[in-house]
């Protein structure tokens, strides 16, 4: 039987919500080990001189507890 656990990270990126999900899993693949899913909780944007500037994501990272 696997025990997961549920972690929630902000990422974000310049090119697109596909990206700042991408940028985060990897940014947390460097601390957390056996990843399994991630879920996308929320979606903005922040906009500067009515131009979007940054496109971020909240992530729910769920993975697997060793032991």
């Amino acid at each position: 039987m696997a025990v997961l656990k549920v972690l929630e990270i902000l990422s974000d990126s310049a090119i697109s919500w596909e990206d700042a999900t991408k940028t985060g899993i990897s940014k947390a693949s460097e601390s957390l080990r056996n990843i399994r899913s991630a879920h996308v909780q929320n979606q903005s944007v922040t906009v500067k001189d009515g131009n979007v500037q940054m496109f971020r994501v909240n992530l729910k990272v769920s993975f697997e507890v060793e032991g």
